[in-house]
């Protein structure tokens, strides 16, 4: 049976208390767009990972439901809760509940349905993700609520036919599935490096930068590669009611889950409509800036949620111009007449 691990990350700090936004969230300007898109409200991502520490304060008004699918806790499918840290670690990036006394995710009123799918070591059996997937997708939440973002920062050497199908089959349902690229880079942006899920053409494939705006030296390099975030000495939850900075493009991947939720509410008030899955991603794409990387080192760019206002606002003067210029015209235009 083919196993999938986490992908390798680096605990680069524990730390005991923490009241702020993390420097990550404020990287790709999520509290930019957080009154417009109500911080996520009303939408669900699914965390395929290590489970979760269900009682951490950053987190518990957060999970909606959950469901462990490993062989950890003799196989309680009700015990979901984190016995490695990384899980953890992913959730609080993607929907810390933030406000005073905690740290705030990108999506902080977003809800988490945790699905385990890693034991406590950090590996898992293809078939546990395959079954997550499709769990993800199927579940319903007591009030009707659906999963709209699958996050995965997990991978493997090689990927399997049913998994591929699952994921096929989570896209077909409007569900973005956003995965980690890896952390088997070798600093050379030429050279492939692979990690599946990750490297289906289906799924987000996000890779890792640091906050200078530098290509993480670990990150996987492909011709798939979508987007990037940060993912090195990321900030965020972790068991025992501690917080952590770790870095890995796992550290990465649920900055884009997270955004994802925004973008739904966001893109649900523009086009007065549900996107679809094929839609939404246009939308995350449009909200990325070149880094000067190639595009199989950071694919279209850095997530940058607060760009078309900047655009906006940059090009608002001569727009403002051009419409005067049309108003002269037109007042010309009927003195001719």
């Amino acid at each position: 049976m083919s196993e999938v691990r986490l992908i390798p990350y680096h605990i680069e700090e524990i730390l005991e208390d923490m009241k702020t936004v993390p420097i990550g969230v404020q990287m790709i300007e999520a509290p930019i767009v957080w009154d417009k898109s109500e911080k996520g409200e009303g939408n669900v991502v699914a965390v395929i990972d290590t489970g979760c520490q269900t009682s951490h304060p950053d987190l518990k008004d957060r999970i909606i439901d959950g469901r462990n699918f490993t062989t950890d806790y003799n196989g309680d499918e009700n015990n979901y809760l984190d016995n490695n840290g990384h899980g953890t670690h992913v959730a609080g990036t993607i929907a810390a509940i933030g406000g005073e006394n905690h740290i705030a995710g990108v999506a902080p009123e977003t809800k988490l349905l945790i699905l385990k799918v890693l034991t406590g070591q950090g590996r898992g059996r293809m078939d546990w993700i395959v079954e997550a997937i499709r769990y993800a997708v199927d579940w319903e939440g007591p009030d009707g609520e659906k999963v709209r973002v699958i996050s995965m920062s997990l991978g493997g050497p090689q990927g399997t036919n049913e998994l591929h199908e699952s994921i096929k089959y989570a896209v077909a349902q409007n569900v973005s599935v956003v995965c980690a690229a890896g952390n088997e880079g070798d600093n050379e942006e030429s050279t492939d490096e692979f990690s599946y899920p990750g490297a289906y053409n289906e799924v987000i494939q996000v890779g890792a930068m640091n906050f200078q705006r530098k290509m993480a030296r670990f990150t996987n390099t492909n011709a798939e590669i979508d987007l990037v975030a940060p993912g090195v000495n990321i900030l965020s939850t972790y068991p025992d009611n501690k917080y952590a900075k770790l870095s890995g493009t796992s550290m990465a991947t649920p900055h884009v889950s997270g955004a994802l939720a925004l973008l739904n509410n966001l893109t649900q008030k523009e086009f007065n409509r549900n996107l679809t899955e094929a839609e939404l991603y246009a939308q995350l794409i449009k909200r990325t800036i070149p880094l000067g990387f190639s595009k199989r080192g950071v694919g279209n760019g850095l997530l940058t949620l607060g760009l078309p206002d900047k655009l906006e606002t940059l090009f608002h003067p001569y727009t403002a111009i051009y419409e005067n210029e049309l108003k002269k015209d037109s007042e010309i235009l009927s003195a001719q007449r």
